[in-house]
């Protein structure tokens, strides 16, 4: 089983390294930039090596790279919409030079003007930023969302969708988000829901495009349309939802990255990954 957390790069790429160490993680997530700028400051061939050097170092486990919160390939603002199109080409441009497998998103916001249109125009700029990053590697994970606001990607349905409309489909899977599907009324706390839940994923999507979790409890009721994660256990998904999929014969190959709070001391994700580690023996 690879569990792990999402790690800072302050200091360096080459840092999420030190620190997944520090918690003995073998799944890493990390933004290649610094996420909330729109800027993208360029990879040397330094960065590069030194970031080889360090994941080699580390072990041969799964990472992902999560893109920045800025970009809105759904915007119906043509300027927003190209800018986030070129700023997510970069991206891919980025997890190809760094040799990362996954790049995860968020499938962008219709900002009022209809489901069905939002997702229509995140495919059209979604393809259009494949094509123009020149990238031949690197798996798009379209991230289940919480369903605030016009935010696209709270059900099974809307992904499901993107990916069938998509040109590039071979390039598309999915991240799996358990605060972000709980909140969006998909529940894990009982065998039974657990079940039901996954079944309709394999349904309308299909297991085999689930290559990464984001493991989260939250602070907030089932299906109450809010992303705010806590620690594992601590919130209302609670110790045996997470319990009924660290058992899933058919996750245990696929990486696990908290997103829970911690402080520079890492001890928080500690707690918690023992915690899923200690789930996953009973």
């Amino acid at each position: 089983m690879f569990l792990g957390s999402h790690m800072s790069i302050a200091g360096g790429l080459h840092m999420a390294f030190e620190h997944i160490r520090a918690v003995k993680g073998t799944a890493l997530q990390i933004f290649t930039r610094n996420q909330r700028q729109w800027k993208i400051p360029p990879l040397s061939r330094y960065d590069i090596e030194l970031f080889g050097v360090a994941r080699q170092q580390w072990g041969d486990y799964p990472i992902a790279a999560h893109d920045s919160y800025l970009i809105n390939l759904a915007s119906g603002d043509e300027e927003k919409a190209f800018r986030s199109l070129t700023t997510f080409a970069e991206e891919l441009r980025r997890i190809e030079a760094l040799s990362i497998p996954y790049l995860v998103t968020h499938p962008g916001s219709h900002l009022g003007d209809g489901v069905d249109v939002g997702i229509r125009r995140y495919v059209a700029n979604l393809d259009r930023a494949i094509e123009s990053s020149g990238t031949k590697q690197g798996l798009i994970l379209l991230e289940t969302t919480a369903g605030q606001g016009t935010n696209l990607g709270s059900t099974f349905e809307e992904l499901g969708r993107i990916i069938e409309l998509s040109a590039h489909p071979d390039r598309l899977g999915v991240c799996y988000d358990t605060c972000h599907t709980f909140a969006a009324g998909y529940d894990i706390r009982t065998p039974e829901t657990y079940a039901a839940t996954f079944d309709a994923f394999d349904r309308i999507i299909g297991l085999d495009r689930l290559k990464f979790f984001h493991l989260n409890d939250t602070k907030n009721e089932f299906n109450s349309r809010k992303d705010r994660h806590e620690h594992i256990g601590k919130g209302e998904i609670g110790l045996e939802g997470f319990r009924n999929l660290m058992l899933d014969p058919r996750f245990a190959e696929v990486p696990m990255a908290l997103e829970t709070p911690k402080e520079a001391d890492l001890k928080d994700d500690i707690v918690n990954l023992n915690t899923l580690r200690s789930l996953a023996k009973n």
